[in-house]
């Protein structure tokens, strides 16, 4: 008689799972976290050149949400959801055994679920989750959700970040998943083998600390290059993102995308509901009755 208990999908490819698992930390979401903070970071250059860069990753057009799906948005559900299902298979041990090692397992569990709920709000604080005007309008929006624009990028994200209490949450968040991930690829080196000796060890302990703190260092600099724009900054960079926008469509570099702008959102109500222009012509001057 055979009491063991029934296999199931997840026991019988526990193996495949938990190193794909692995590889999806750190390729392509790990991978994917670095390019977007360090592309962040270049609003420490200028406002314009972060919105270039934004402008360049627009080009995609159509394209672009396949490749937020494809290499994005599905392999960190993923790895989401099969470490909640490794974390609710497992105890943390750091009570019982105070070696280095058995803290961070800990910190990587709850890192892991902070930069989760960070990057699920993160996503719907700038972008709304989905892109349908029903819902970006009036779901979103009124919820505090959706507020960046890609053709106003710096303005936009610099106003969506003013709040003090957001940027305590975004600056949580940052240094959670950037912990998240310069433990991850350590982890990721001994469950593949690359460091299996004490002394590769030390060293990829080394390599994952500095790569850690570096990249903490560009994603709180970019940060705080969005947070600490003045509203005087705000309207000046919005005009020259305006310029740049008018400039691009003019020269067909860009296809005129009124739902990437940002709008006034007092004329917007006052309009009904229609999107009001970026830059409303000025009004005619009063003609002089007397001539």
């Amino acid at each position: 008689m055979n009491d063991a208990p029934p296999s199931t999908f997840l026991s019988r490819n526990e193996f495949l799972l938990r190193r794909l698992h692995s590889l999806s930390g750190v390729i392509p979401v790990g991978a994917y976290m670095v390019v977007h903070l360090l592309t962040n970071s270049t609003v420490l250059d200028s406002a314009l050149t972060f919105q270039k860069n934004v402008y360049t990753i627009h080009s995609l057009g159509q394209i672009l949400p396949v490749v937020e799906w494809v290499f994005i948005f599905i392999p960190l559900l993923f790895h989401a959801i099969f470490g909640v299902v490794i974390i609710r298979g497992g105890l943390p041990n750091s009570s019982t055994y105070k070696y280095g090692s058995n803290v961070r397992y800990t910190l990587q569990r709850a890192t892991g679920m902070i930069a989760f709920v960070f990057i699920m709000w993160h996503v719907f604080h700038m972008h709304g989750w989905f892109h349908s005007k029903w819902w970006t309008e009036g779901v979103a929006a009124p919820l505090g959700g959706h507020m960046f624009r890609p053709y106003n990028a710096t303005s936009t994200a610099a106003e969506a970040l003013s709040p003090l209490i957001v940027q305590l949450l975004y600056a949580i968040g940052i240094l959670s998943c950037v912990f998240h991930l310069a433990n991850g690829i350590w982890t990721f080196g001994i469950t593949w083998g690359v460091w299996i000796t004490p002394a590769a060890q030390r060293r990829a302990t080394i390599a994952c600390v500095v790569f850690g703190l570096g990249l903490s260092v560009v994603g709180l600099s970019a940060l705080g290059g969005f947070a600490t724009k003045t509203k005087e900054q705000i309207e000046q960079i919005r005009k020259d993102e305006d310029k740049m926008y008018d400039s691009k469509v003019a020269s067909g570099e860009v296809t005129p995308a009124d739902q990437k702008r940002w709008h006034d959102h007092a004329t917007h109500a006052k309009a009904g509901g229609s999107h009001a222009p970026v830059n409303p012509p000025a009004e005619p001057a009063e003609e002089t009755k007397d001539k």
